[in-house]
């Protein structure tokens, strides 16, 4: 038997007999209003900043929202198990933290914070490149806790595999390859505010903290930090890599490698025929694309094309209990979450990451049991309906 997430409401309505009330709301979707009202509009703009207009962030929920669970009754769903296996793991429930760079915008304790509250709560928690702090410090604070690092792939080979090297040694077990930001999109509420973190240096401690990296340098970092940051911005991404490019990742990373960014099926099946382990089905929450296909209408088309090959992940859009259900059904293995943790990081720290997770699981749980699910391996297809739009 699995635990029982659900009972974090019990934890709170117990915790009430004192007067005591949960610091954050446990509608997660009022977080962004939140944070929008007490961080600048600098950090609030570049995290729930979309490309374009937003068009794209708003088809993702759109997308989920317009799909509808059909609950069914009288199943036993007196014991559930929420955990799954996952690319040879075995995870408490269907969810990752998804690699959300620059975290330090939002907190001090940046992402040694969200990766602690992920460890407490046994939810794998994947780091970006562009981490505010070396992804070594990360991995201490985590112990022995699920980690995955997130490579976004420079143009110098040499740094790409110290990045390699250096996250295997710290015990990331999974590689997951962001390829829809060749280059960065057109992101107007950055550029009404001119802000971009990188070029302050923030968002830089993985390459200003490598060897390789810095092999690249006329001087130390901290003599030119200017200089310093105009190499990073020349080799932060790639737009002439192709699909042949994939077999260095498989000659110097060990364990699986996952895909994200996927969102035509003709890429998952490409995916598989490299020797991939598994794509995220994403559009980056709506940040690359403007006008894209959401997230959500992506995934089932990818998960007939190789769910039998591939493991299938899911992200973009997701901000409740209700809507990791609706991805389970639409053929993902399990879904990441971005927006609502760093939210929650913003307002409360750490407690407050922790407080996002527990909330989306419980929410789950009783999504689950409620429709008829004592287990996520149940849920299917035949779940969902399609509301009226």
């Amino acid at each position: 038997m699995g635990r029982h997430w659900a009972d974090f409401q019990y934890e709170i309505y117990l915790n009430g007999m004192t007067g005591a009330v949960p610091r954050l709301p446990t509608d997660l979707t009022r977080l962004e209003e939140l944070t929008e009202r007490r961080l600048g509009p600098g950090p609030v703009g570049y995290v729930a900043g979309s490309a374009g207009n937003g068009s794209t962030a708003r088809a993702n929920r759109a997308a989920l929202e317009r799909r509808r669970i059909v609950p069914r009754v009288l199943r036993d769903v007196h014991e559930r198990d929420l955990s799954v296996e996952v690319l040879g793991r075995t995870l408490p429930a269907p969810l990752a933290l998804a690699p959300v760079g620059v975290l330090s915008i939002m907190h001090p304790e940046a992402e040694t914070a969200a990766a602690r509250a992920a460890a407490a709560q046994g939810v794998p928690f994947v780091l970006s490149s562009a981490s505010s702090t070396p992804l070594e410090q990360v991995a201490e604070a985590m112990g022995d806790a699920e980690r995955w690092f997130q490579l976004y792939w420079p143009r110098d080979p040499e740094v790409a595999r110290s990045f390699l090297n250096r996250a295997g040694a710290a015990g990331f077990g999974v590689l997951v390859v962001t390829l829809d930001t060749p280059l960065l999109a057109w992101r107007p509420r950055d550029l009404d505010q001119a802000y971009l973190p990188f070029l302050h240096g923030v968002g830089t401690a993985n390459y200003f903290s490598d060897p390789a990296f810095q092999a690249g340098l006329a001087k130390p970092v901290h003599e030119d930090p200017n200089a310093a940051v105009m190499h990073f911005v020349q080799m932060f991404a790639d737009p002439a890599k192709t699909w042949p490019d994939l077999a260095f990742l498989r000659e110097n990373w060990d364990g699986p490698i996952v895909l994200k960014g996927v969102l035509h099926p003709d890429d998952a099946r490409q995916a598989a025929e490299a020797g991939m382990d598994g794509v995220v089905v994403s559009n980056h929450g709506g940040r690359q694309v403007a006008g894209s296909l959401a997230a959500a209408d992506a995934l089932p088309r990818v998960a007939e094309a190789v769910g039998d090959r591939l493991t299938v992940l899911f992200d973009s859009g997701v901000r409740t209990g209700d809507d990791i259900f609706k991805a389970l059904a639409l053929g993902a293995r399990a879904v990441l979450v971005g927006r609502p943790y760093v939210y929650g990081l913003g307002l409360d720290g750490g407690p407050g990451v922790e407080h996002v997770i527990r909330c989306l699981l419980a929410e789950l749980d009783l999504t689950l049991a409620l429709s008829g699910h004592a287990t996520p391996s149940t849920v299917g297809p035949a779940d969902l309906a399609d509301g009226p739009v």
